[in-house]
This record gives C-alpha cells, sequence and structure tokens, in this order.
C-alpha cells in the first residue's frame, strides 16, 4: 500500500477528484493568454491542458495579509481564473513591511480594494471576487461553497480552526500556512483524500497569550513571502495535479538556519472532527466561535481601559505602571512614566514592588500583561490591574 505521506495523483484519482465541476468552462486560451503563460506552456507537465485547468478553477483566501499577498499575486499571475478574497480589514502603515499586496496610497482603505487593484495590474484574466467580512461561523459555509480549494492566510487559531472545519464539511484540500518570527510552516490538510485535518495536529485551542501572534512576538518580513510561496506552489500543483500532494507532512522553514524539516502527520483516530468517532458536526463549536482578539481579563483579575489609564495619569497617579514588554519594543513606542521590567525578569523584581500602592500592567495587546497580573496576585499583590489592549489600544487612542 502506497504511504499517504507522499500521496501522488495517481492515487488521488482513484480517492476523490480534488476539484469541483464547473457548469461553465472555458474551452480554450485566448490569444493573449497565449503569450501571457508561454512559459507554462512550455512545461510538459502543464502545456495547454494545464493552462486552461488553472483558468477553470477557483480558488477562496482567507485574508489578504502577510501570507495571503504573496499566495494572491501567484496564483494570480499564474492564471488561476476565479479567486476570493475574504478581509474586513483596511491597510496600516505597519503591514507595509510584509503584506506587499498592498501600498502606502492604501493606508486606510479597504485592504480589498488593494488587493483587487493589485491582482488586476497583475492580470487582468483573472475574475477577483471580494468579501468584504470576517470569515465566521455563520458565513463561512456559504461564501467557501464556490471554489475548489481554501487557503488559510489567518493570523489567529479560531479562523484556522474555521477554515479547517469548513474545508472538512465540504471536502475541499485545505492549504495551511503560519508563521513567527524567523520559522513557518506550511502543509495541506485534506482528510477526503486520506490525510489529517488540522485538528489532527492542534486538538485543542491553545489558552489565550500561550502562542504569541505576529503582533506580539514580531515577524520578519520576507519570511511570510516564503511561507506564501509554498502555499501557492502546493494549490497549483493540486489544480494542475502534478507532483505529490503532502499530504501527512507539515514543511517548516527556519530562516535563521536556511534549513526546510518535514514532520510527519498522521490522522488521529481520536480527532473531534475527521476522527471515527467525530464530535465536531458543523463549522460553529468552541474553537472557531472563540473571540479572535486579546481578551486576557478573567473573574480573578481586574482591568482598566486605556482611556482610565490617561485620566488616571493626569490626576497625579501615585501608583506605578509597569511594561512588561522587550527593552526593543519599549525603545519605539512606550507611555510616559512606565517603568519597564520584561515579563521573564518580573521574578526578580518581587522585592521591589510596593504592596501598598495600586499598579498597573500592560504590555502589547495583553497577552502579557495578564499573565504578569495574576502572577503579582498570586504572590500576595492585591491592586493590581491590566491594562486593557496595551500599548497599541492607548496609540489608537490617538496618545
Amino acid at each position: 500500500m502506497q504511504d499517504f505521506h507522499s500521496l501522488t495523483f495517481s492515487a488521488v484519482a482513484s480517492l476523490a477528484h480534488p476539484l469541483q465541476t464547473h457548469p461553465a468552462m472555458s474551452e480554450g486560451l485566448l490569444a493573449a493568454e497565449r503569450l501571457r503563460y508561454s512559459r507554462h506552456l512550455l512545461i510538459p507537465a502543464v502545456g495547454e491542458a494545464g493552462q486552461l485547468r488553472l483558468k477553470n478553477a477557483s480558488v477562496l483566501l482567507i485574508g489578504t495579509g502577510a501570507l495571503g499577498s504573496p499566495t494572491a499575486l501567484y496564483l494570480a499571475a499564474a492564471g488561476v481564473g476565479q479567486l476570493g478574497l475574504v478581509d474586513a480589514d483596511v491597510v496600516d502603515v505597519s503591514n507595509l513591511q510584509r503584506q506587499i499586496l498592498h501600498g502606502e496610497s492604501w493606508i486606510g482603505k479597504p485592504k480589498l480594494e488593494s488587493a483587487a487593484a493589485r491582482l488586476r495590474e497583475i492580470n487582468p484574466h483573472v475574475s477577483v471576487q471580494l468579501h468584504p467580512v470576517r470569515f465566521t461561523p455563520e458565513n463561512a459555509m456559504q461564501i467557501a461553497n464556490d471554489y475548489d480549494i481554501i487557503v488559510d492566510g489567518s493570523d489567529n487559531f479560531p479562523t484556522r480552526f474555521l477554515t479547517n472545519d469548513t474545508a472538512f464539511l465540504q471536502k475541499k484540500p485545505l492549504i495551511y500556512g503560519a508563521i513567527h518570527r524567523f520559522e513557518g510552516q506550511a502543509g495541506v490538510f485534506a482528510p477526503h483524500l486520506s490525510g489529517p485535518c488540522y485538528r489532527c495536529l492542534l486538538p485543542n485551542m491553545p489558552p489565550p497569550g500561550s502562542v504569541p501572534s505576529c503582533q506580539e512576538a514580531g515577524v520578519l518580513g520576507v519570511l511570510p513571502g516564503i511561507i506564501g510561496s509554498l502555499q501557492a506552489m502546493e494549490t497549483l500543483k493540486l489544480i494542475l495535479e502534478i507532483g505529490d500532494v503532502p499530504l501527512g507532512k507539515l514543511t517548516c522553514y527556519n530562516g535563521l538556519s536556511s534549513s526546510f524539516r518535514a514532520i510527519k502527520l498522521h490522522r488521529d483516530p481520536q480527532c473531534r472532527l475527521c476522527g471515527d468517532y467525530p464530535e465536531v458536526h458543523c463549522v460553529s463549536n468552541p474553537e472557531t466561535t472563540a473571540s479572535t482578539h486579546c481578551d486576557f481579563t478573567s473573574n480573578t483579575m481586574e482591568s482598566i481601559t486605556t482611556k482610565e489609564l490617561k485620566t488616571k495619569l493626569n490626576d497625579h497617579f501615585q501608583g506605578l505602571l509597569i511594561d512588561v514588554r522587550e527593552p526593543d519594543e519599549y525603545a519605539i513606542a512606550n507611555i510616559v512614566g512606565s517603568r519597564l521590567i520584561p515579563l521573564q525578569t518580573l521574578p526578580d523584581q518581587l522585592e521591589n514592588l510596593p504592596k501598598d500602592r495600586e499598579i498597573y500592567i500592560h504590555c502589547k495587546m495583553g497577552g502579557r500583561s495578564a499573565k504578569a497580573v495574576h502572577f503579582l496576585l498570586d504572590n500576595g499583590f492585591s491592586q493590581v490591574k491590566n491594562v486593557t489592549g496595551g500599548i497599541d489600544a492607548w496609540l489608537a487612542d490617538g496618545n
């Protein structure tokens, strides 16, 4: 029996056709398209028949940010006939370091408008369908219904679980990607082709704050270009039915060591979605409906908004404002009067902190500061509050 970790398309054909059959499929290439795709037509494994497959394919991209940018650019350039883009965000100046779909002139404008303009310039033969909404359990099945393949360019766990569950229920391949600082991952999840799903890799939602986002941890701008290009490659291979489908294999890239390695993944018989006794039967479930924002408050932790904090600071505040970010983050932006104590050094500073004064703690968005608050509460401090939204919220308020 062939190992599904390197399943070829000859085997896939016997399992399930990877693409839908569309009622109105193009029967040929235009002269302008033959010229545009001439380098594709020279490849025996692609040729005109393969280019027609690309032209008649449809791909849904969740997000037009760091991963979605290179993926969308290369799929459009390759001639994928219909691209669906899902994004409700606007272009921010901090996006431009890595989100290459967007430029300076689009700051403050919807990302989808920026993306559509750029993709039309790349290839006017491609139809771009815009979905200016968040991908949610309420709309996921309807949006994904008309597409062959789903590409996950999201940056949060609830959406990753949602794209996985949607792809599974609609029997469509999911092209997965994730990035963190100098490292990234890419893979294909397709249980209907005898591979594992994302829940086989990550059965449970990580606790809030346990895994820092790119906003918290940062990412080298070129990294999503590498991972997004891998996602585009796997998408094209699926459409063209060439090469090996990397089912059960997660490709991991380390930019600092210039190395790739493959991690084998197996379908988990206990998986709550694709296992032998599934418990998840729809896209609305505890993982997909969890908050996509940094919500770290709890019944044992008090919080203060940035507006309330500003009022306190302007009213001769006698307490202590602690910033638990790293020194390089502090150097970029900080709140006047705050004291820098990186989270990992907090245990060494306990004896120097007053227990009889109010202490407000902030980080970038609220995750690390929540950990600091709980740590101080566990060590006998009672007047401790978390600054909701961290310095991002402080700056967003115009401070």
